[in-house]
């Protein structure tokens, strides 16, 4: 029976590895539990799994995880905050079920360095795909890996018609349903920029090895390319608690956790290519990812910042990128990546993208 801490446990990663394990009470025990701000939903479900560990915050988290025994730690906390209790995570030696990349994107190398070899499980639908992909070969067959994009709700619009979206339109994800930054960050592709760089240090994949390709239906999770030509392809339908069973019981599998897909019935599956023109965040992140020290942090703060104003109405939904791009150019990055050097930049990037929202305002 495998112990389970779950972070972010109010949220919706959370909650749907909670109904996975209330499903499978013979292989799951969960010891542990970590909410957001919702205290009420966070007290029901201490209650209901007889949990007397259940606290709130990042800090409290990392002792949580240092004072429990558990076998898995799902990070389902949304944005770098997680970076604190994804490093107590790997210090503790529990294993890790990653749905938090933005820990791993700005952490970089602090996190891959602590991490023993497969103590890392991610759970983004796309790297669970890929990590299922992979293992039908050898990392020396590898040609490329190749991440799916299902377009968000602007797959197809010209630079001038995103000058017009709203945030209600941003919000409207034609496949998924996430949070507002994860939703907004699909819209503006940064989501699959971090993806980009996520891949990259998960797999050890150098970045112009590492595609991204629309595909609407999102039913295809992602792709592996092998030297022979060969493209090795992770199917089922959009639903969230296959990668999450799989970051909890990896490599192993559970029966009947998600649909299969239908073959009894005619489908059609599409696929055309990124526009990194429009969609500019992409390009940028692999210039990031590749800069590594504390670009990727940069990035990320800068996004946040500006999905907030425009959230509030203060920029328009192009701007997003555009004050990304600018912050970055700002960016003097010291010459040694740590933890503290992480944080520092993580806070000159967001005061430094209030204040270029503040002149645009």
């Amino acid at each position: 029976m495998k112990r389970i801490i779950i972070l972010g446990s109010t949220g919706s990663i959370g909650t749907q590895a909670l109904e996975i394990i209330e499903k499978n009470p013979d292989k799951f025990q969960v010891v542990g539990l970590v909410g957001n701000t919702n205290r009420d939903l966070l007290e029901q479900q201490a209650k209901k799994f007889n949990i007397a560990k259940a606290v709130i915050g990042a800090e409290a988290a990392c002792d949580l995880i240092a004072d429990t025994d558990a076998d898995v730690v799902i990070n389902g906390i949304t944005g770098s905050i997680g970076l604190k209790p994804t490093l107590a995570t790997l210090a503790s030696g529990k294993r890790l079920a990653l749905a938090n990349k933005e820990s791993l994107i700005v952490g970089g190398h602090l996190v891959t360095d602590q991490a023993a070899p497969g103590q890392i499980v991610p759970v983004d639908s796309e790297h669970s795909a890929l990590a299922q992909c992979l293992l039908s070969g050898n990392r020396g067959e590898v040609k490329k890996l190749i991440l799916t994009a299902s377009g968000g709700p602007f797959r197809g619009y010209s630079s001038e018609q995103l000058e017009q979206v709203t945030p209600e339109q941003a919000l409207k994800h034609p496949t998924w349903t996430m949070g507002k930054v994860v939703t907004t960050n699909s819209a503006t592709m940064v989501n699959k920029g971090l993806e980009i760089i996520e891949a990259h240090l998960l797999f050890g994949i150098p970045f112009e090895r590492i595609e991204v390709t629309v595909h609407p239906q999102s039913v295809v999770h992602s792709m592996v390319e092998f030297i022979d030509g060969s493209i090795i392809a992770q199917c089922s339908p959009p639903d969230m608690k296959l990668p999450i069973s799989l970051g909890m019981t990896w490599p192993d599998r559970i029966e009947d956790v998600s649909p299969a897909i239908d073959f009894g019935s005619a489908h059609t599956w599409n696929f055309e290519p990124l526009d990194e023109k429009v969609f500019r965040a992409v390009a940028l992140a692999r210039e990031v990812g590749a800069q590594g020290l504390t670009y990727p942090a940069v990035y990320n703060a800068a996004n946040e910042q500006a999905v907030e104003a425009f959230h509030n109405r203060t920029i328009r939904f192009v701007d997003i990128t555009s004050v990304i791009e600018q912050t970055l150019a700002l960016h003097n990055a010291p010459n040694e990546l740590t933890l503290d050097a992480v944080l520092e930049s993580e806070a000159w990037a967001k005061e430094t993208a209030h204040n270029l929202i503040s002149k645009r305002s």
